[in-house]
């Protein structure tokens, strides 16, 4: 809903003299009450999870989401796929564990709340020299010079101890430095309060970005840079502009981290954690701003979550990631964009049996191939302990083969329902797809 505001404008009248006018201008409600449910999601979900590992997994999911939002910014704005993110995120993780522990020496005299811009600062100076290099190029050249780069800085963290700290790391004491207001960010949730505020406002700005023309040109040069060259702008300043302000936001996330974690390894700058990047920010969907922000609460639950339950974690992971390539490469976020629109039409009703039908049988293709990968992991890794072992509480026998056949029979059937289910669905959905077009054309004409 918009409501109109009053905007006072001053032009020229006859004879040179100046005189008021009003004119109206849209005021976006929506998107305040938008931001304004995201600062209040933010403020009371400590209050309703009231646990240590609550609180401990809403603080990573505050750090994911600046992360991949930076990585955004270089991925779905500017079209620059990066496989070296983390470098900066990580170099910002370092130089804030190096402040902290120069806070807590009496070396400098700067806050606990203020050491995530140190580490942003730090970041954004790496990818000045970096940057300069890798945005000369783009497209697969780009790509493949972050590689290089992340592997060279990982490579450096076991080179230079001094500095990464060895194979150990290096660890700090976040309970140091002033306290104002008795605030020691010892207690996990006042330091989850402190990364809501750095998760609001860097959210803010990331998407005040979006607005401005640097985010316009940058998505120009994403879509077609000969065109952006030919209008005077030089492509390779604007992707090293953008670079940049990616790799701050990046090391405010980096520092953050720190914070949290109080101890920072080589394993922030490695191929593995900038391919994680990649991986959510794809999956939450790289097209809409708010992509990644889902991207980073799944990249938290899959490490945190995830891993608990099952060894083979890392392998269902790239099945997800397989199957959204295959069938949403939008992500998850273009998934729930194409249902709002559906539903504005009114036409969400006639698919929900076609939804529930997709789920239920890719659930029951998911059990069978959750069997099998359960199976071969027990016979790999946990082999001492004989061949029983129990998949959602159903008994298996890794050397049975009655297990084995149940596990495939029931994978073979729910891959042929869900196939069936997907055209049926497909059909059902070009038909209401055809009729948003044309009443688009109707309304059009009226």
């Amino acid at each position: 809903m918009d409501l109109p505001a009053a905007v006072p404008s001053r032009v020229p009248a006859r004879g040179g003299s100046r005189r008021d006018f009003y004119e109206f201008r849209p005021y976006n409600v929506g998107r305040w009450v938008v931001w304004g449910a995201f600062a209040l999601l933010l403020l009371v979900a400590p209050l309703v999870f009231t646990t240590s590992l609550a609180h401990t997994m809403l603080s990573q999911m505050g750090i994911a989401i600046i992360v991949c939002l930076s990585y955004n910014m270089l991925l779905g704005q500017g079209g620059m796929l990066s496989f070296g993110h983390a470098v900066y995120s990580g170099m910002g993780a370092f130089l804030a564990i190096h402040t902290l522990n120069l806070v807590s020496k009496g070396a400098w005299a700067v806050p606990v709340s203020l050491i995530p811009l140190v580490g942003g600062a730090a970041s954004a100076l790496f990818a000045v020299a970096f940057g300069y290099v890798t945005t000369k190029k783009a497209a697969t050249p780009f790509a493949m010079i972050t590689l290089g780069i992340g592997e060279l800085v990982w490579a450096s963290a076991l080179m230079f101890p001094e500095f990464f700290g060895g194979e150990g790391g290096i660890s700090g004491n976040r309970v140091t430095g002033p306290k104002p207001l008795g605030i020691t960010f010892g207690p996990q949730v006042q330091l989850y309060y402190l990364i809501a505020v750095y998760t609001f406002v860097c959210t803010a700005a990331m998407f005040a970005f979006t607005r401005t023309p640097l985010g316009r040109i940058i998505n120009a040069v994403r879509d077609n840079p000969e065109r952006v060259e030919f209008i005077g702008y030089d492509t390779q300043k604007v992707r090293y502009i953008v670079f940049i302000l990616s790799a701050f936001f990046a090391g405010i996330s980096g520092g953050l981290a720190a914070l949290n974690f109080e101890i920072v390894t080589s394993e922030v700058v490695s191929a593995p954690r900038s391919g994680a990047y990649l991986l959510f920010t794809f999956l939450g969907g790289a097209t809409f701003f708010f992509g990644p922000i889902i991207g980073g609460v799944l990249m938290v639950l899959a490490f945190v979550l995830l891993s608990e339950f099952t060894k083979a974690w890392l392998l269902y992971l790239g099945l997800v990631f397989l199957f959204m390539v295959m069938y949403a490469p939008g992500g998850i976020a273009s998934l729930i964009m194409m249902n709002l629109r559906v539903a504005s039409f009114g036409r969400l009703k006639e698919v929900w049996v076609s939804y529930l039908a997709l789920a239920v049988t890719a659930l029951v293709a998911l059990v069978g191939a959750g069997a099998m990968i359960e199976m071969v992991y027990h016979l790999k890794l946990n082999s001492a302990l004989g061949p029983k072992l129990h998949f959602l509480g159903i008994p298996l026998d890794a050397h049975g083969v009655n297990s084995w056949f149940g596990a495939g029979f029931v994978l073979l059937t729910g891959l042929g329902l869900f196939e069936a289910s997907r055209r049926q669905f497909l059909r059902q959905w070009g038909d209401i797809q055809e009729f948003i077009e044309k009443e688009i054309k109707r309304r059009e004409t009226l």
